[in-house]
This record gives structure tokens, sequence and C-alpha cells, in this order.
């Protein structure tokens, strides 16, 4: 049993104070630790603003125990790490200051979590301990009123579950925090921790088909989807959806707009051809994006969340130039988002909707807030505009808010068209960018999620034989990763240009998988390992994640 010691930092009256006790003058702390969980309600006698909150204790970690570190949100690297490990933050050309820095910063945790010291790791929403086949798990039960973050020191026989409550202002009860704690099989403790949650159940079970984004990116217009659509009637028999990414609107934010000479048809034309080939339509949008040149951001600048530094609009991405954040408590932009959901899910017709950079809604703590607690809000929006019979793929997304509200999620950052990492990569800019060995890795180590909180989506695998940077055995490598622990199942090519053989064996790729995977791991330095059975045999598929050299071919 852990001795678990807490610390609360928060100011009063313009003082601020630090204590480790749980009854004083200012507040109560009502802690209760024992082996299925822990949970800690602060009881105020003032009002407080709340910058820190912990528990920590002395573990001592037994020869060869693994740390999971569940990463901030989808892109983020996620895995099990030893003692000899260490975790780098943002490195090269994103340490130098002012705009480039911040936007290096923008999708990660960067500015509220510790990098950089070997053999210190932080997860986020949960975590275990693993030795062999037996593991330790602690989960959070509610990020609503901050992200809990679970962090390790090997060196030190350290253990710390800290709850990010900065920005918190209340004079109220407050459920710091809530944990399931569980001792034992892999399987078994997860089904009993999100089984405990009893989440909101998932409008679908399994999707595959196509997404426009990995062969074209912005470049789509309504011939290529026409085209592309026609090609999958190859597959049909095996395809469930059909999805437009970006590339669609004129601007981003001005997403009832479509861009007139690429979409001159308009966007309810291709859901009704999408819908005549018998597939759901899927549309990709970054809801609270705005790029500044966008039409709403030039007529409503006061919609957008404003820089607690500098007062001025919050830069969230420069995916398309500089991109503001629209801010959801602002009744204007409430509205104004509700209004082109409704327009694109009722109106025009499509069933799906990929909602991505989500991470936006939390970047700074505001409105008395904390970051977890605006994130848990801002997708309890998004659901509230989208309706329980419309289906949302989460991406760009912190994890444990998005539980009970979307469908299906990204579990990994985006795929390349190199299996080899590019120079941006080596660079250590930040931890979120795109890589086909992290997507691989994600999927492996974020398998626990799908079924039992969502679908999985670890992003598209490839079998076309043009621009694209993989061997064959690269590219089945990445399917069979992605058949094994995922329920979302993407492919961006023209099936049109297959050869038969590759049409049948896409077909095989997009049947839903009764694998179970028993264990997976590091065996070494670069080599995986993915034990599992199927169709009652037990198989192991082993790779090298730097080379993609693999038995693939055998299990496949």
């Amino acid at each position: 049993m852990y001795r678990f010691e807490p610390f609360i930092k928060y100011e009063h009256n313009g003082r601020v104070y630090e204590n480790s006790r749980t009854d004083c003058e200012n507040y109560r702390l009502e802690l209760k630790i024992d082996e299925s969980g822990i949970s800690c309600k602060l009881v105020p006698h003032v009002k407080m603003k709340l910058i820190e909150f912990n528990l920590s204790a002395i573990k001592k970690f037994a020869e060869g125990e693994l740390f999971f570190a569940n990463g901030f949100q989808s892109w983020t690297t996620t895995k099990e790490y030893s003692a000899e490990e260490t975790v780098k933050g943002i490195l090269g050309l994103a340490g130098i200051t002012g705009l480039t820095k911040d936007l290096a910063v923008a999708p990660g945790d960067y500015n509220f979590t510790d990098y950089g010291k070997k053999g210190s790791f932080h997860s986020f929403t949960y975590t275990y301990f693993r030795l062999g086949d037996e593991i330790e798990l602690f989960g959070s039960l509610s990020e609503k009123v901050g992200y809990t973050i679970f962090s390790v020191n090997y060196a030190f026989n350290k253990f710390m579950i800290k709850k990010d409550v900065e920005g918190i202002e209340t004079e109220d009860e407050l459920m710091l925090l809530e944990l399931f704690r569980f001792k034992g099989d892999y399987n078994e403790a997860f089904d009993g921790y999100f089984g405990s949650m009893k989440l909101r159940k998932p409008g679908v079970d399994h999707l595959s088909g196509y997404t426009s984004w990995y062969n074209y990116f912005k470049k789509i217009d309504e011939k290529i989807i026409l085209r592309d659509l026609d090609g999958l009637d190859r597959a049909k028999d095996g395809v469930s959806i059909f999805q437009i990414d970006d590339g669609f609107e004129s601007k981003v934010g001005d997403w009832l707009v479509p861009d007139p000479k690429k979409f001159p048809g308009g966007m309810k034309v291709l859901a009704d051809a999408i819908h005549e080939k018998g597939y759901l339509a899927g549309i990709w949008l970054a809801p609270f994006f705005a790029q500044k040149n966008s039409e709403v951001v030039k007529s409503h600048p006061d919609w957008l969340v404003k820089d607690n530094r500098t007062g001025k609009p919050i830069v969230g991405s420069a995916s398309w130039g500089i991109t503001y954040v629209l801010d959801i408590y602002n009744e204007g932009a409430r509205e104004y988002i509700r209004h082109f959901f409704d327009v694109i899910l009722r109106d025009w017709g499509y069933d799906m909707v990929k909602l991505d950079f989500l991470y936006s809604a939390g970047m700074q703590p505001r409105n008395g807030k904390s970051r977890g607690q605006l994130m848990c809000e801002g997708m309890e929006f998004l659901r509230e505009c989208v309706g329980e019979d419309k289906l949302i793929l989460g991406c760009g997304v912190p994890l444990g808010p998005s539980f009970g509200v979307v469908d299906a999620c990204r579990i990994s950052c985006d795929v390349d068209l190199k299996y080899s990492p590019k120079y941006y990569n080596k660079l250590g800019v930040n931890r979120e960018l795109p890589s086909a060995q992290n997507a691989m890795l994600n999927s492996i180590f974020r398998r626990q999620l799908n079924g039992r909180v969502f679908c999985n989506d670890p992003d598209v695998f490839f079998l076309r034989n043009n621009n694209l940077s993989f061997t064959r055995e690269q590219k089945l490598l990445l399917a069979k990763v992605n058949h094994l622990c995922g329920n979302v199942l993407f492919v961006s090519d023209n099936v049109g240009d297959y050869s038969d053989a590759d049409v049948d064996l896409l077909k095989e790729i997009f049947k839903k998988s009764d694998a179970v995977i028993t264990s997976a791991g590091f065996v070494s330095e670069d080599e995986l390992q993915v034990c599992y059975t199927e169709n009652g045999e037990s198989k192991i598929l082993r790779f090298n994640m730097k080379t993609g050299k693999s038995n693939v071919s055998e299990l496949i």
C-alpha cells in the first residue's frame, strides 16, 4: 500500500498558500485510499484560486518494471518506458522564442509538464506499471475538474498523482480526484476500469473505407472525389464509409462556403453520391479553428480566444497560415458553431464528422476553469451540436475528455508518405509530428481503448504504388498493425488503380478482426513483438520499428 501525501497550492485574498495538511482554516481535504481506488474532495472555507494539487508517494521499483505513459493527445507519442530512457520535449528550432516556439508547443503539454530527465515520465488520465505479465493500473474516472497526470521518477523512487487545477476559482466543494485501481491481468484490468466508468456506448463498432487526405492533402476537387468514389466499387462489399477530408472549404472556419472552383456543385451533391453507393458520408472539420483571413475572423474578431499573456488572439496552428481559436463561451461563436453543424449534418446530409485539432479548446486556463475542464466542456458542446444520431471521429484530442463523447477516435499521430522519419522528426520539434513509426507505436500501446471506449482510429494504411515511399513489406506491416489494434480502417488510395490481388487483400483487411492481443512490447531497443490469438490460433507479429522488417508476410 502506498502512503500518499497531499500537497495543495492556492491563492486567497492575493496571498499564495502551500500546504500538505488535510485540514486547516481555509479548507478541508477528504482523502480516501484503498486497494480499489483513490478519491479526494476539496471542501473550501474561503474563495480560492487553485494553482496546484497532487498526491505523492515513495515507490520501490522492481528491476525491469515499466511505466506506461499515455501522451497528452491523439498524436502524442505513447509507450511503455524503462528506468534508463529519457523523453525529450521540444528541441532544435522549436527552442527559439516567439511565434515559432508557441506553434511548436501549441498541440502538446510542454507548458505545464516537465521533460528531459532520465527515468522521469508522465501519463495522462490513466497509467500502469508492468512487470512481466502483471500490471498495476491507475485510472481517472473523470477529467471534468482538470487533467489527471501520473508521473514517476525512477532515480528518486517517486510516484505522483497530479490534478492540473491551474486556473480554477471556487468556493464550492470540488471532487479533485476519483481514481480506479487494479492489480492483475492486463485485459481484466482495462475491462474493469472502462466498465466502471459506465460510458456512453459508441454509435458504431467498426468502420472501413476511404479518406482523401493522404493521396492529395488539400488538393482535392469534385472530380477527384467522384473518381475515387467510383474506384471503391471494386471493394464495395467491404466498405462502410467514404470521407472527404480537408480541402473542400474556401477557408478554415468558413465551413459553409466550399471552394467554388474545386467544388462547383457544393457538398450536398457529394453526400448524395456517397449515399447512392450505400456508404456513410463523412466530412472533415476543425470546428474550433478559423484562419486569420477567413470571413468569420474578419467579421467577428470578438469571437476569438485571447492569449492570457498578450491579450491578442491565441494562435492554435500554422497549418493554414495563422489560425485562431473560436471561444465557445462567446454566445455568438457558440451559435455559429451550432449552425454550421446543423447545415452540414442535416441539410447537406453527412453522417459522420471527423473533428480535428480539438486540443485547441483548452490551450490555456481561463474563465476560472482549468485546461481539462475547458476541454471536457468543449467536447460536451460538440456532442450537443452533432446530436446522438450522427457519428463523431475525434482527432488531435486529449483522450480522457473524449471518453463517452466520440464514437471513434484517432489514437496515433498522422502517418506519413515516407516510412523513415523525416528531417523534422529528427530535429525533435515536438512529439505530435507525423510519423508512420510512431503511429504504429501508439496503435499498439493504446490498443486497450479499442472496443472498450470507442473505435480506435490508427490512421490510414496504404496499398497503392504511387506517391509513397514504403516498401511492400512496410505497407503490409502498417496494415496488419492497424487491423489488430483498430476498428477504423481507412485507405486514401484510388482503389480503381489496384491490382485484383490488392483488391482482395483490401477486403480482408477491411474485415473486423477477431484477434485478441495477449501481450505486446519491446523485446530489444528497436524490436517489437505482438502476441495474439486470431481465428482460434496463437500468432506472433515481430518487427523492427526502424526498418519495417517483419514476419508480416506469414500472417496476412
